[in-house]
């Protein structure tokens, strides 16, 4: 809403839907749009199910905690997210940080079920914060590379974790080394029942997503349930595993099952505070929290591309801490957006975040009457439902392209991944973000320089280096390809004074800014310093295509009082009144000196 000041100038203040974008979507909600949400709801909901019980084992809490995860944070979300698609929940990755943040508590007397829920807390209060103070964009501190090698590495852990269970063993890890050392040494007790279920159900899963779809059309069946079908796999190698379970006794036997789950949906409380433990926490949580909104983000504004619709991201940040306050308040474990589900979610024609509700609804009453029936149910099964899941996760080939392209990044890709695998994920995740950091800077600090030149016919400068362009000789041209801050002040410094001695016939240089975005106090020490160096020797020293901002605020400096030249509005302009018989002689050179080729180009 827009208000007019006593000045006659227009104030704004914010609307309640900035916050609650279910004030917006919600006045046109009608019966054809919960058709459809419903429908969205009912076929993620049977994909949930397995995957909330299998992010569970895999975060080393109870079954119950996936479950729990699953409700109230989609109900939260439907009021604050503004992706009309994005389906939240427990995710891998988020799952396996959770699983070494509990786990590097050690004995501190504290369950890990609890030490999960004070993650989720201050995961969701720290997403919150940034969220309200319009943070969203440290995000961006996280480079693709990075993220790549960090997921590809998490999908590599993930499923050499699962290996334990699908062998019918213990052994604990949290780094490839230490899980490879534990099954080696545990791997003579592997149970013949557990390879059977955990691998077939491995087969079946890899051979639903390709073969099924196909038979079923095959045979008849619609498109469109087909698709339902193939999803709804894992619910029916659940349902099959946990019957020849029960059937054969294997509980009984030793087979590791999920066990008891308590009836019923858990009361609303939030843990206690322990600041010893918050402490511990205070780290890995903020990782999940970046983790989890760069993925959430990522995915909510590709499935918003595709209807071109919007996402605030800043309001994103507010959604996913409110979903992880849910979830702590419900006993779980930190949430996120999840890709495979939002997607399916989006390909099943969900049109509103209300999807996401009725979506935590179904999960609520799927808690209260299917629990009794998951007794029997294998762990073998839920592993080999997160290999499935995390396959998708591991993408090697990207290091070779990566590497290809620019080897700084390709170097720091892979080593997040070597040491994500070797000394685990949160170190892994730290040493990205610092080489990534690291690589910028030090790529800002030796900015491209180029010498220019005229190209004949033309008012374009261009690389002497590579075009065909005429200069003046006692006219420097030269153009600095970064915006000038204090890791490359001396860098310009440096370059300057070099090119004015090698040079002596030099009278004025011209430096020329086109990609000069902003230039801080200690450019402008060193851009003084090279001024009065120049001055002294001579040469005078001259700007030219200064941006509008970065102009304004040089202004407000001495630097243009004491500049020993001028500044110009366009690199031709200033080379018109440094170099006027340069000009006449590029202007009476033809254009293209060379033949056109087919497309016409010199």
């Amino acid at each position: 809403m827009s208000l007019t000041g006593p000045d006659g100038s227009r104030r704004f203040r914010r609307s309640p839907r900035r916050y609650l974008p279910i004030l917006d979507w919600g006045r046109r909600y009608d019966r054809a749009l919960f058709g459809a949400d419903l429908l969205a709801a009912v076929i993620v909901t049977i994909m949930l199910i397995p995957q909330s019980l299998a992010y569970a084992l895999l975060a080393g809490l109870p079954a119950e905690t996936g479950l729990y995860a699953s409700t109230l944070p989609l109900l939260l979300y439907t009021f604050f997210g503004t992706s009309r698609t994005l389906a939240v929940g427990p995710v891998a990755v988020v799952s396996l940080m959770t699983a070494a943040a509990v786990g590097n508590l050690g004995e501190t007397g504290v369950s890990p079920v609890a030490a999960a829920a004070i993650l989720a807390l201050l995961s969701g209060l720290m997403l919150l914060a940034m969220g309200l103070a319009r943070l969203g964009f440290l995000a961006s501190f996280l480079s693709h590379p990075v993220i790549s090698g960090f997921i590809t590495a998490s999908g590599i852990l993930i499923a050499g974790s699962q290996l334990q269970n699908l062998l019918g063993i213990k052994a604990g890890g949290q780094t490839l080394p230490d899980l490879a050392t534990a099954l080696a040494t545990h791997l003579s007790g592997t149970r013949l029942d557990a390879v059977l279920i955990g691998f077939g159900t491995l087969g079946f899963l890899l051979w639903a997503r390709r073969g099924l779809g196909p038979l079923l059309k095959r045979r008849g069946v619609a498109p469109g349930l087909a698709a339902v079908l193939v999803r709804a796999a894992p619910v029916l190698a659940i349902a099959l595993t946990t019957f020849i379970s029960w059937h054969l006794g294997l509980a009984e036997r030793g087979l590791a099952v999920v066990g008891t789950i308590p009836a019923g949906l858990p009361a609303l409380s939030l843990p206690g505070f322990d600041a010893a433990i918050w402490l511990k926490l205070a780290t890995p949580a903020l990782m999940i929290s970046i983790i989890g909104y760069v993925e959430t983000v990522s995915i909510a504004q590709t499935l918003a591309a595709r209807r071109r619709e919007r996402i605030d991201h800043d309001q994103e940040l507010v959604a996913l801490g409110a979903s992880n306050l849910g979830a702590a308040m419900v006993g779980g474990f930190p949430v996120t957006g999840g890709f495979a589900r939002s997607v399916v979610n989006f390909d099943s024609g969900a049109r509103t975040p209300a999807a996401g509700a009725l979506t935590a609804i179904g999960m609520a009453l799927a808690t209260l009457a299917l629990t009794g029936l998951l007794y029997h149910l294998p762990q073998a099964t839920l592993a080999a439902t997160i290999v499935i899941a995390v396959l998708s996760l591991v993408d090697l080939s990207a290091l070779p392209r990566t590497w290809t392209y620019s080897r700084a990044d390709g170097l720091t890709m892979a080593v997040t991944v070597l040491i994500t695998l070797g000394f685990g994920v949160e170190k892994g995740i730290a040493t990205g973000v610092i080489l990534s950091l690291a690589t910028h800077l030090y790529r800002t600090s030796r900015p491209h320089v180029a010498v220019v030149g005229q190209v004949p016919g033309t008012e374009h400068f261009r690389n002497v280096d590579r075009h065909h362009v005429v200069t003046a000789p006692d006219v420097l041209s030269i153009r600095i390809d970064e915006s000038l801050y204090f890791p490359n002040a001396r860098f310009l410094e440096e370059t300057l004074y070099a090119q004015v001695s090698s040079h002596p016939e030099i009278r004025d240089v011209v430096l020329m800014c086109p990609a000069v975005n902003a230039i801080d106090a200690s450019a402008l020490e060193a851009l003084e310093a090279v001024n009065d160096q120049l001055l002294s020797s001579g040469v005078r020293l001259h700007l030219s295509e200064v941006k509008g901002p970065v102009m304004d605020r040089l202004r407000r400096s001495h630097l243009l009082d004491n500049l020993g030249g001028k500044v110009f509005l366009t690199h031709a302009d200033a080379m018109a009144a440094l170099a006027p018989d340069l000009t006449a002689k590029t202007r009476a050179e033809p254009r293209c000196e060379t033949a056109r080729d087919e497309r016409g180009l010199c």
